[in-house]
């Protein structure tokens, strides 16, 4: 058989396949004890379909700090599935807060980047877009939004999850602290779209639980920048006494701002999409100085005295925040949760196939970074309602009440 000189080693044909076989194997790997094939760097990829610019950016760019600082984490040690240790590879694309784009992005994520999970979705309307995006590709998707029509009807939302608090469960609470603050007459400026919505709906069945009298209702506009002294005049006009804000960053504080101006002197009362760096920014603070917020308990960081394993869990991550970005936001946990979510339904389920992932989310019950989540078969989405708690701003900075 002919052979041929390479590096003064005269190889034959067999040697030569023979040696490129072994470079094969070797370029694979193998598992020890198993003699099973696999890659050299397996991955656990997770697809990322974030507002990083447009009317959602505050939320998004919060949440994409907090997706690399748990990835970043986790990829220290890797995570276990099965016998293989994979790495986290966030694939990260700007929505733009645009819903089309939200879904062209959902059905590029599971088709050529073949995403083993998709997170995002910081608004309800590029959500409810990614949503039968998700479904018809199926892939496990974990949405940030708050709307509480994002996982129901349940048969058609197979592979979807949230994180945020259900509506009924902010509204209670804020429904409960204007009564323990003796007010009577409540209005509601609430945002356009399935977020306001569902804050229309838990508003008004909280109040009428707590014998408080909602006296007016208007939506606030749905492009960023236009007048919401229109919305705040009419609910002015009813003399409320306390009024809540439920929307989300920018449309907010531009809320909180146009009450003042009308001269509304009363309380002010946010649900959670409110809390966001933009809300105390300059041309906001005088406005929303001594408001409330109902939000995660996360939006206080961790306590240096809480040593359970997910208090040090929170403490790390805060720290590490902290680290990288100056200042903490109690909204960014989010993204971090939901990371930890898709890595342990991997690893419990020994495997980064989709359907596997979407069925091991469904039997999570842990505390989070950003709060507990209770996941079942029957119900996949909505913190804990232990976990809110209620927030001032006191001198610029959001203070627990309690």
């Amino acid at each position: 058989m002919a052979g041929r000189a390479v590096g003064g080693w005269t190889l034959s044909r067999r040697g030569l396949l023979a040696t490129a076989a072994t470079s094969l194997l070797a370029a694979c790997g193998r598992d020890e004890g198993t003699g099973i094939r696999r890659p050299e760097n397996p991955e656990l990829v997770i697809g990322v379909n974030l507002e990083l610019t447009g009317v959602g950016r505050f939320m998004g760019l919060l949440q994409e700090r907090s997706l690399r600082i748990m990835a970043d984490t986790l990829n220290e040690t890797q995570v276990p599935v099965g016998n293989l240790r994979r790495t986290i590879r966030l694939v990260i694309r700007d929505n733009k807060s645009d819903p089309r784009v939200a879904a062209d992005q959902t059905d590029e994520l599971a088709t050529r980047e073949n995403a083993h999970a998709i997170v995002g979705g910081c608004l309800a309307e590029t959500s409810l877009r990614i949503i039968p995006a998700a479904q018809q590709q199926q892939v496990p998707f974990i949405s940030f939004a708050a709307a509480d029509n994002l996982t129901t009807p349940l048969s058609e939302r197979t592979y979807i999850y949230k994180l945020a608090p259900d509506a009924r469960d902010m509204a209670r609470a804020l429904a409960g602290l204007i009564r323990s603050q003796g007010l009577e007459r409540v209005g509601l400026l609430a945002a356009a779209g399935a977020h306001g919505d569902s804050g229309v709906r838990a508003v008004t069945a909280a109040l009428e639980s707590t014998d408080r009298t909602l006296v007016a209702t208007a939506r606030l506009p749905r492009t960023e920048g236009a007048d919401c002294g229109p919305a705040a005049g009419r609910v002015v006009a009813e003399f409320p006494e306390a009024v809540i804000i439920w929307g989300t960053s920018p449309f907010s504080a531009a809320a909180a701002r146009a009450l003042r101006e009308t001269g509304y002197t009363g309380g002010i009362f946010f649900d959670a999409g409110a809390v966001t760096e933009d809300t105390l920014s300059d041309q906001n603070s005088e406005a929303v100085e001594g408001s409330y917020a109902v939000h995660p308990i996360s939006l206080s960081g961790s306590s240096l005295t809480n040593t359970t394993t997910a208090g040090l869990a929170r403490r790390d991550f805060v720290y590490r925040y902290l680290h990288e970005h100056g200042s903490f936001s109690g909204f960014a946990p989010y993204g971090a949760d939901a990371v930890r979510l898709i890595a342990d339904a991997a690893r419990l389920g020994k495997s980064v196939d989709r359907g596997r992932i979407r069925a091991y989310l469904a039997t999570q019950v842990v505390e989070g970074i950003a709060g507990a989540y209770s996941f079942s078969p029957i119900r996949h989405g909505g913190m804990a309602a232990d976990f809110l708690g209620v927030f001032t701003v006191s001198s610029g900075a959001w203070s627990r009440v309690s």
